[in-house]
């Protein structure tokens, strides 16, 4: 009985974890357009020496895919125009609480996509994002708008020194107001339990 396939499949194991902790450590959603095709290209390459191909062979068209990948990202650091060809750039989807229609068409993105990516963030509302961009890896960054941009620990601290100094100087007592809703955005959120969107966007970008 020929068990040489046991000794392979360690091999492969071994060999492939070493080619893709060179290759980096990105998930699947931070990798690039080069990354994601190489991972796939040695993820096709691994299983086929147990098909009968040639265990070694297969290791080294692994290590020079890889040699490539990180010869193709020096090139980008060296190179802005070669990293905009092989990466691209970000492209705005929102400016001022405003939906950039051109670019979601030009990314065939569309309102719906870019609102489950704005909840995964907790963003509440369109209308409160200054900012938002489609990143070379999928993911949607984005910036508040600073009315609507969460204090740190610090500013609340530093308030809460003054609202005390305040109230020891003036021998008052302060009472707690509730904090009123704001029922001026459209809550991105309520769209999935309603099923249906607060304001419809333009057909072409559902």
């Amino acid at each position: 009985m020929d068990l040489a396939w046991i000794w392979k499949s360690i091999l492969i194991v071994v060999g492939g974890t070493l080619l893709l902790r060179v290759a980096g450590r990105k998930s699947i959603s931070q990798m690039t357009l080069a990354q994601t095709v190489i991972m796939v290209g040695i993820g096709s390459l691994l299983i086929q020496p147990l098909a009968g191909k040639n265990i070694w062979t297969t290791l080294a068209v692994g290590s020079i895919l890889v040699i490539t990948l990180i010869v193709m990202e020096y090139a980008q650091v060296k190179s802005d125009k070669i990293e905009q060809f092989i990466t691209g750039k970000s492209k705005v989807l929102i400016e001022n609480g405003e939906i950039n229609e051109k670019n979601l068409k030009k990314m065939r993105f569309t309102v719906d996509q870019m609102e489950m990516k704005l909840r995964q963030q907790n963003v509440t509302s369109i209308e409160k994002v200054k900012w938002a961009t489609l990143e070379p890896n999928g993911q949607v960054g984005f910036e508040l708008k600073s009315d609507d941009q969460p204090a740190t620990k610090k500013d609340i601290q530093s308030l809460q020194k003054d609202i005390e100094q305040i109230a020891r100087a003036l021998n008052v007592t302060i009472q707690k107001t509730p904090y009123p809703q704001d029922s001026n955005h459209h809550d991105i959120f309520s769209e999935v339990a309603k099923k249906e969107h607060n304001d419809e966007p333009p057909k072409h970008l559902q």
